[in-house]
C-alpha cells in the first residue's frame, strides 16, 4: 500500500513509520491518523518486523499535534458535545494503535512534540529523544481537551504542573521527569535508537509479544482503559461547550489564520513566562 502522509519501511527486523508532513511540523490530519493506524497494523502482521519505530520527517518536529487547519475536521467543531465525543473517540483509538500493537513500539523524537503529538508519543512503549526535543501540553492554553490523558500514568503527580500551565519543557527536564528514557545528541539519535531497536529485535518474537501483553495487562488491571475513556469524555465536554478563551482563539484562527491565533494565545501568557 502506498501512503500520502507517512512512509513505511522495514530495516533488519525494525519497521520504521515516518510522519511525513514536515511543511506543517508533521501535524496530524485525519488522513494521517488513518494511514498511521494502517501502517501499525501492517507492521504488527509483518513477520519480518519485530519492533516498530515511529518518527517525524524534517528534523524540526516529531509532531506539533492535531492539524487545526484540516478541512476534514471542521465538522467536529460545529456539532456540540456529541460531535466532539466522536472526535475524541477517533483520536483516542488512533493513539491506542501503538499501545495495542503486539510488538514493542518506540517513539523517536526530535524537535517539537506537542499537544496531540505528545499524546501519541506517550502511548508508545518507549520514548527516546534528541537533545533539541521540546515537549508541551500546549492545548490547555487555549482550553482544548486532552483526548488521550496518558500523562498521569507516566509522570504521576508531576503531570499536574505541565497540564495546568501548558508550559513547554526541554529534553533534559523530560528525561528527569521520566517522560523519555534516554536523550541523545541530535546527530546521533537515529543511529542510537536503531541500534537499540535492532538489539531488541534479536529477542524471540513470542517473548517480546508476551512481555508486552503482560505489561499492558498490569496497566489495564489498574484501570488504564477506564481512566483514558473518562479523559476523552471530559475532553469532549470541554471542547463541545467552548470556553470564552477557546471561542476567541477559534474566531481569530478562522478570520486571520492559525499563526495569528497562536500569537494571540501566546500574548495572554507573555507577562508571566
Amino acid at each position: 500500500m502506498s501512503y500520502e502522509t507517512i512512509t513505511y519501511a522495514v530495516d533488519d527486523r525494525v519497521a520504521v513509520i515516518t510522519l511525513n508532513r514536515p511543511e506543517v511540523m508533521n501535524a496530524m490530519s485525519l488522513k494521517l491518523c488513518v494511514e498511521i493506524k494502517d501502517a501499525v497494523a501492517r507492521a504488527d502482521a509483518d513477520d519480518d518486523a519485530r519492533v516498530v519505530v515511529v518518527r517525524g520527517a524534517g528534523g524540526k518536529a516529531f509532531s506539533a499535534g492535531y492539524d487545526l487547519m484540516d478541512p476534514g475536521a471542521e465538522e467536529f467543531r460545529t456539532g456540540g458535545v456529541e460531535s466532539w465525543r466522536r472526535r475524541m473517540n477517533h483520536d483516542l483509538q488512533f493513539t491506542y494503535s501503538v499501545w495495542r500493537c503486539s510488538k514493542p513500539t518506540i517513539a523517536m523524537i526530535e524537535g517539537y512534540c506537542l499537544a496531540g503529538g505528545l499524546e501519541f508519543a506517550q502511548m508508545h512503549d518507549i520514548r527516546y529523544c534528541a537533545d533539541d526535543a521540546r515537549f508541551g501540553v500546549v492545548e490547555t492554553r487555549f482550553s482544548a481537551g486532552i483526548a488521550t490523558l496518558a500523562m498521569p500514568w507516566i509522570l504521576g503527580q508531576h503531570c499536574r504542573e505541565l497540564i495546568y500551565t501548558g508550559d513547554i519543557i526541554g529534553a533534559a527536564e523530560a528525561k528527569e521527569l521520566g517522560l523519555v528514557s534516554r536523550v541523545f545528541p541530535k546527530a546521533d539519535l537515529e543511529a542510537e535508537v536503531m541500534k537499540i531497536a535492532k538489539r531488541m529485535s534479536r529477542v524471540a518474537m513470542d517473548c517480546l509479544r508476551w512481555n508486552k501483553r503482560a505489561i499492558n495487562q498490569t496497566y489495564e488491571t489498574m484501570g488504564f482503559g477506564a481512566a483514558l475513556a473518562y479523559g476523552a469524555e471530559a475532553a469532549a465536554i470541554l471542547d463541545g461547550t467552548e470556553t470564552p478563551e477557546l471561542k476567541q482563539f477559534n474566531e481569530v484562527r478562522r478570520e486571520k489564520g492559525l499563526k495569528a491565533a497562536n500569537a494571540w494565545r501566546k500574548a495572554q501568557f507573555a507577562e508571566f513566562e
